[in-house]
């Protein structure tokens, strides 16, 4: 009988550190991310300005798709037009046509509102016209929006979907 209860206490600490010490490792990462690395598009379209918006006919210098820390995420063209080297946000959802489409030297038209982020100017793209096609990248408040899923992801969402029924039907 003494044996029970000395098991009894010895769950009852041993469930006490494990609660504890999960409190600690959920609330330590919490603290230690900083705000611009967790949520990279927060700044992105809140300091859009409309009744500012410029229209830039320039041409691509270069396509940057990896992030550089401190600027919005997704997309960026560095365009040369009579204004110089202009740094245009695109965001995360252009689709595979759409990129393939920009390429250096080709010329483009973007219509968009500037924006200080971190010291540096942005020109977050509204519209872009390339080879005849406008795309619209922001809403008119300067939300992005989200483009056509690429077909590779139409795929593999029709793939998962055939998987998740069992099999076709």
């Amino acid at each position: 009988m003494r044996r029970c209860v000395a098991t009894g206490s010895t769950r009852l600490i041993a469930g006490g550190v494990l609660s504890a010490l999960l409190l600690a490792i959920t609330a330590v990462p919490l603290a230690a991310q900083p705000a611009a690395e967790a949520h990279p598009l927060h700044f992105v379209g809140h300091g859009y300005d409309k009744a500012h918006e410029v229209t830039i006919n320039a041409t691509i210098s270069q396509m940057i798709t990896k992030h550089v820390a401190g600027s919005p995420a997704g997309l960026h063209l560095l365009v040369t037009g009579p204004e110089g080297l202009v740094d245009a946000h695109l965001g995360p959802f252009m689709t595979r046509q759409t990129q393939s489409a920009l390429r250096a030297g080709t010329a483009v038209q973007i219509v968009g509102a500037m924006e200080t982020v971190h010291g540096k100017q942005y020109l977050l793209a509204r519209e872009l016209t390339v080879g005849g096609r406008t795309i619209t990248v922001r809403s008119s408040n300067g939300m992005l929006r989200v483009g056509q899923p690429s077909r590779q992801h139409q795929m593999h969402r029709n793939r998962s979907r055939v998987e998740v029924r069992g099999g076709a039907q």
